[in-house]
């Protein structure tokens, strides 16, 4: 087996955990090697470890997702919802065979508008959300429309756009629903909205979304995941699911319920412990 591995933080170079997992890996006669750019893979690689946190799985998907090569989050980081799997857990699992692959929704953004595609063109893929925001401190006019169907124009600090992965990103800190991984939809939240009859709402992850905004700034920010550009008024985002999907090994030992009750203490009541 051939396996790339990535890496954020050069800190971790260090790490005593991540040193014991490469060692065993190499081994267990593993060719293992790191990447940093697509560049960087090389050929007959099986798989692609993440090592850090969510923000390092999300680069590294970045990078080869839509090669189709598979990812397994290895935890050095915080919260870890993508990537949740302890270093020591993850040797013994690849050798025994003791996971599978599960098929993650990504979502691409294309800006449409005077100049938009020379400026910037084709946005990045998103494993979790596409977000608009505002620039400055005016309130912005969002409108939406889904399949054509354009929604009442949201008055808000922003907008944002989720896969079922994203929803326990950014998502849900501005009231979003919890989705389980393999739900087939999209959330559309609106970010602190200025009127109280708005709420989030879920739709087919088949439907396709455009945006546009108003603002007295003159221009939003709009954001894929962890990367943000300026984009400018009279532009559309237009958004739709990708013609991959995202490749993530999830080990025989975690899920996603285990992973919402350590990491989010979801349901964490004094009398559950009875």
């Amino acid at each position: 087996m051939k396996i790339g591995y990535f890496i954020l933080n050069d800190d971790l170079r260090s790490d005593r955990r991540m040193e014991s997992l490469l060692s065993d890996l190499r081994s267990a006669t593993y060719e293992v090697y790191e990447i940093r750019t697509k560049s960087d893979v090389q050929p007959e690689t099986d798989l692609v470890l993440s090592m850090g946190g969510d923000g390092t799985f999300l680069s590294a998907a970045h990078v080869v997702a839509d090669i189709g090569l598979p990812i397994l989050g290895v935890n050095f980081g915080r919260i870890g919802f993508l990537c949740e799997n302890r270093p020591e857990a993850v040797s013994k699992a690849l050798m025994e065979g003791d996971f599978r692959i599960e098929y993650r929704t990504v979502l691409n953004a294309t800006l449409k508008g005077p100049e938009a595609r020379k400026s910037i063109g084709m946005l990045p893929y998103s494993v979790n959300e596409v977000a608009l925001h505002r620039s400055g401190s005016s309130v912005l006019g969002i409108n939406v429309s889904i399949d054509g169907d354009p929604l009442p124009t949201y008055w808000a600090d922003g907008l944002l756009v989720a896969t079922s992965s994203g929803s326990t990103a950014y998502s849900l800190s501005v009231g979003g629903p919890i989705c389980m991984p393999d739900s087939k939809v999209l959330v559309i939240a609106p970010i602190s909205p200025h009127n109280l009859n708005v709420r989030p709402i879920v739709v087919p992850e088949t439907s396709k979304i455009d945006i546009s905004f108003e603002s007295r700034d003159g221009v939003a920010i709009m954001s894929n995941d962890n990367r943000s550009v300026e984009i400018q008024p009279g532009w559309t985002v237009h958004i739709e699911m990708a013609q991959f999907s995202l490749k993530r090994i999830r080990l025989a030992e975690s899920g996603f319920v285990k992973a919402l009750t350590s990491r989010l203490f979801w349901g964490e009541d004094m009398r559950n412990n009875n």
